[in-house]
């Protein structure tokens, strides 16, 4: 049970510092030269945020139901569920650039002249802003979990 908690544990962090990092990197990306080749590698990026955070998911459930604190520690603690809501809210928010990456890739794969929106790049410079800042809440619940905080068992 040890080493199989503790793979999970290293897994499980990888992961969320892997999201962190496509996080940053599309904050870098999305301030600079927005033409196709830029556009492309944004949507390669947001397919990996994509299948990061669903990794996450999986190794995070099973750190539940096969991490040494038991899935009663979890269900029991209000600030996993914090964590939890700030983990949904950080992927609600990807939806809006997802659904924009992938379609200024569309139109610029198909108009070399297209030029990303002046509006809807504000909006997804908001969003992914928006997204850093509510993901900096995730380690601050975990370092707090991971101290017996917010146990009510």
């Amino acid at each position: 049970m040890d080493t199989t908690d503790l793979a999970l544990a290293i897994f499980h962090h990888l992961l969320v510092f892997s999201l962190a990092g496509i996080i940053g990197a599309e904050f870098v990306l999305i301030r600079g030269d927005l033409g196709a080749a830029t556009l492309k590698r944004l949507a390669g990026i947001d397919r990996h945020y994509g299948v990061i955070a669903a990794l996450i998911i999986v190794v995070g459930i099973g750190r539940v139901f096969y991490g040494l604190k038991g899935w009663e520690f979890y269900v029991y603690n209000w600030v996993f569920w914090a964590k939890i809501a700030a983990f949904i809210v950080v992927g609600l928010l990807s939806i809006i650039p997802t659904v924009r990456f992938i379609s200024w890739n569309r139109q610029a794969s198909g108009n070399a002249s297209f030029q990303v929106p002046a509006t809807e790049l504000a909006s997804v410079k908001t969003y992914i802003r928006a997204e850093a800042f509510i993901f900096l809440l995730i380690p601050v619940f975990a370092a707090a979990m991971a101290r017996g905080y917010g146990y009510l068992g």
